[in-house]
């Protein structure tokens, strides 16, 4: 699939890989569950993120977290609150640093609290993309407070493609399991 570049495409592709996403998770066993992500033999797998992210939680954390920063953006500019999408210190050179923090910051949250946080994220950030219309996701300079970008591609960047980045490494991790 292409990437959305249409208020249905957006809808439609988001529901679809979260779908997926959730049909993946359902069909981990408990040894995927229960085993430590380890990336460490992969050479092709250099991001920090495959090192960060230790389990299922960590990857559903990360999605959480980045739903938040988009809710927390459109939600503050629409107030007329001047709000940068990450938040400071952070900035898109040094945005892995805030993917540490919020790992950390929910190493003691549960496994199921995560699916719950994630589910209402999800379900949270596609009710906010339905209150646009397809020009206002869309068309660039809408909002000036996003920079002559059109919000849409945020909203496809913490949805769609966010879910196939999680799927990638969930899927990545079921093989390890079954080759060790």
């Amino acid at each position: 699939m292409s990437r959305p570049a249409t208020k249905a495409d957006l809808i439609t592709a988001a529901t679809t890989n979260w779908e997926k996403l959730n049909t993946l998770i359902s069909g981990l066993t408990e040894k995927e569950l229960a085993t430590t992500f380890d990336f460490a033999d992969d050479t092709k797998k250099k991001e920090a993120h495959w090192q960060r992210d230790q389990n299922l939680r960590d990857v559903l954390i990360h999605l959480y977290e980045w739903h938040q920063l988009l809710l927390n953006w459109v939600h503050a500019n629409q107030k007329g609150e001047e709000q940068p999408f990450l938040p400071h210190p952070y900035n898109w050179k040094t945005y892995g640093s805030l993917n540490v923090f919020f790992w950390k910051k929910h190493q003691n949250t549960s496994l199921e609290e995560a699916k719950e946080m994630v589910a209402k994220s999800h379900k949270d950030v596609l009710a906010l993309a339905e209150t646009f219309s397809n020009e206002e996701l869309f068309s660039k300079g809408v909002y000036p407070w996003a920079g002559g970008n059109a919000i849409g591609s945020y909203f496809v960047s913490v949805t769609s493609s966010h879910y196939d980045w999680a799927m990638k490494k969930l899927k990545a991790h079921i093989k390890n399991c079954k080759e060790k």
